[in-house]
């Protein structure tokens, strides 16, 4: 199973609100030069995600997007379904009656595991996660970025003392 661009951007689209989501609506412009995206896309997803209850559209001088709910009270599973429906690798996993042969059909059963295992991380895993998630990592780069700042520092003095 691959994710389309729109479960992808739309999920990063809602973390980057989710880690502004203190400082009122977030412009899209904003989003997009921070995510690398382009704005005309995000104007896209927005709409399904408007529709399923997760943000919210303020237009004016100090408008933007905000989330409706708290980022822990949102599933990835909600936001995937939102936007690329279904997640079950083939049809029919969830229309058995397409085919004829899925009662006996063994790889329809992998198909059907499958599925369940990626729901399974997806109902598990919230937009408050990602945003633990996010910090980590980007405290986890900061230290790195310090240390190899530290360890230049001390090559450069070592090369002065020769």
């Amino acid at each position: 199973m691959k994710l389309s661009t729109k479960g992808r951007y739309g999920t990063r689209m809602l973390l980057d609100l989710a880690l502004h989501s203190g400082e009122g609506p977030v412009p899209l412009k904003d989003i997009a030069r921070r995510q690398e995206i382009s704005q005309s896309y995000l104007e896209h997803l927005i709409t399904p995600l408007m529709a399923g209850g997760l943000v919210r559209s303020t237009r004016g001088a100090r408008g933007g997007v905000s989330l409706l709910k708290h980022p822990r009270d949102i599933k990835l599973s909600e936001v995937i379904q939102l936007l690329e429906g279904s997640i079950a690798p083939v049809d029919c996993v969830n229309h058995p009656k397409i085919c004829h042969r899925s009662q006996l059909c063994v790889t329809r059963d992998v198909w059907g595991e499958m599925k369940k295992a990626i729901n399974g991380v997806l109902e598990t895993t919230t937009l408050q996660d990602l945003v633990k998630w996010q910090k980590q990592k980007e405290a986890a780069r900061r230290g790195s970025e310090s240390l190899h700042l530290r360890e230049a520092a001390s090559l450069s003095n070592e090369g002065g003392d020769q």
